[in-house]
């Protein structure tokens, strides 16, 4: 048997390292997936059973300011506080409304799914690609990869699988040195980009929106509904809120009937047309 020349021994190490590496790869880019779906699923459990609340609870409270204005038309810190309240209101709408779609889509991935992802991640990911074009051919197919997954579409996974299979971007060069510079700049590539997963998982964590749904864990593991209590706070105040603006409306009608019966004039027409 003829001994193995000093490079060869070298792409053989390499070659070892990178499998392990992409083996890495491939669960920490399926983790990051799953904390992204996770997070997104969250938030828009939050969307619906807790700031869609806080949405219509600043609009009541915008359209007090506005009541509060017709009281008071030539205070001008009120008529900013009553304009203030409504651009935060049509806000808090946008954003509820946004995320309301999103509410009743569930992240729970199949064993299937899993292996099928962690297979095809391991193969095409981009940072193994060797130059620009194929790095960008590679973060598409990533990209479906991705949404695939999140989506729970075991045939679109199953389909990326057998097309990337097939593919001549898998094919290797013949020389020994070119094989070798390849594994070395794919592990370099690799650990680049295993270092931008850890620092996006940073900041994901860092996030008020991941202690918040820790926190709503940790709550319903003792068997507390953090997000229903918030709720139901949350309506009480809108409760509260609803019983004042009726009163301020009170007070406005009162008004204006006051001025007709005694001046016959209809005091609307000496508001501003936005009131």
């Amino acid at each position: 048997m003829t001994p193995l020349a000093p490079e060869e021994i070298e792409l053989e190490k390499k070659r070892r390292v990178l499998e392990r590496l992409k083996d890495r790869l491939a669960d920490r880019e399926e983790e990051m997936t799953d904390l992204r779906a996770l997070q997104q699923q969250f938030e828009a459990q939050y969307t619906m059973g807790v700031a869609r609340l806080y949405a219509e609870f600043d609009d009541i409270e915008a359209q007090i300011a506005e009541e509060e204005v017709k009281l008071v038309p030539d205070d001008e810190e009120i008529k900013k506080k009553a304009e203030e309240m409504r651009r935060r209101a049509e806000e808090s709408a946008a954003r509820a409304a946004e995320d309301a779609d999103a509410a009743d889509r569930k992240f729970n991935p199949t064993a299937e799914a899993k292996k099928a992802y962690h297979n095809l991640a391991r193969i095409i990911h981009p940072d193994l690609a060797l130059d620009a074009g194929e790095k960008e051919k590679r973060h598409g197919l990533m990209a479906e990869l991705n949404a695939a997954y999140s989506a729970g579409d075991q045939t679109k996974l199953n389909k990326l699988v057998e097309d990337f299979r097939n593919s001549p971007d898998l094919v290797s060069g013949d020389a020994v040195g070119d094989e070798l510079v390849r594994a070395i700049r794919q592990i370099f590539q690799i650990k680049v980009r295993l270092g931008e997963l850890v620092n996006e998982r940073a900041e994901i964590e860092g996030s008020e929106l991941y202690d918040l749904r820790k926190r709503v864990e940790d709550e319903m593991a003792e068997g507390r509904d953090l997000l229903a209590q918030m709720s139901n706070r949350t309506r009480v105040h809108i409760k509260k809120s609803e019983r004042r603006l009726t009163n301020l409306r009170s007070v406005n009608r009162a008004q204006e009937e006051y001025v007709k019966e005694t001046f016959g004039m209809d005091i609307k027409d000496f508001r501003p047309s936005d009131q």
